[in-house]
């Protein structure tokens, strides 16, 4: 006797995807909540209350997605990372214009994703609070500058290796650049100084950093 097949095994795909967009939504959710409160208290001054009661969820719901108030920073910080960093993974993964066009594009990128008010706070947080929690610098540098200058060093070794760079270290050379990226502007925003951030200052100071990396760079050092 062969048996009657039922609907029920069919329809466990749809409820089984439901059920991870509903996940998805809900950590998303979380994940907003953190932000406001990690950005308005720090990571310190934060709690895994204050974030359940921001996010609109029970602190049950909360560590069912997060053991702890780390592991929610790193997740947090790795997803706005991303968002923040596609801009300039998409230039560093091009081959075309030319270098220096390319060059002139990924540091105006960077400058203008730094001075973000998001990447300033959390910079500042990082920054301030490092010491007491070293798992702040580590999540800073996997999901933040780290995650860059490996874009950035194998986009430079690309770049190298069609002869329009000539560069032993591309590692070096992707920190040196970033580190470039960040002066005159970049450093007097995150201390709170007086300083033009004007997009033409912007753009002056990218067009004089990519300069600056050619000269140092460029084929036979021009």
């Amino acid at each position: 006797m062969t048996s009657t097949p039922t609907d029920r095994p069919e329809s466990m795909p749809d409820e089984a995807s439901a059920s991870l967009c509903q996940m998805r939504a809900k950590r998303e959710q979380i994940l907003q909540g953190a932000e406001k409160v990690f950005l308005a208290s720090g990571y310190e001054g934060a709690s895994m209350s204050q974030i359940a009661r921001e996010a609109g969820v029970s602190k049950g719901t909360l560590y069912n997605h997060f053991d702890g108030k780390a592991s929610l920073f790193s997740a947090f910080f790795e997803e706005r990372s991303k968002t923040k960093l596609a801009a300039i993974e998409a230039i560093s993964r091009e081959d075309g214009p030319d270098v220096h066009t390319s060059l002139r594009r990924l540091t105006e990128t960077a400058i203008k994703m730094m001075l973000h008010s998001t990447s300033m706070d959390l910079y500042r947080i990082i920054v301030g609070e490092a010491g007491k929690f070293p798992n702040l610098a580590d999540a800073f540098w996997r999901y933040g500058f780290g995650r860059t200058l490996n874009n950035l060093s194998d986009w430079l070794r690309r770049r190298r290796d069609a002869g329009e760079l000539q560069i032993e270290d591309p590692d070096f050379a992707a920190e040196q650049l970033m580190i470039l990226c960040q002066a005159r502007i970049v450093h007097r925003r995150r201390l709170m100084l007086p300083v033009d951030d004007s997009p033409e200052a912007i753009s002056r100071l990218a067009n004089i950093t990519a300069d600056s990396f050619m000269k140092i760079y460029g084929p036979h050092h021009q």
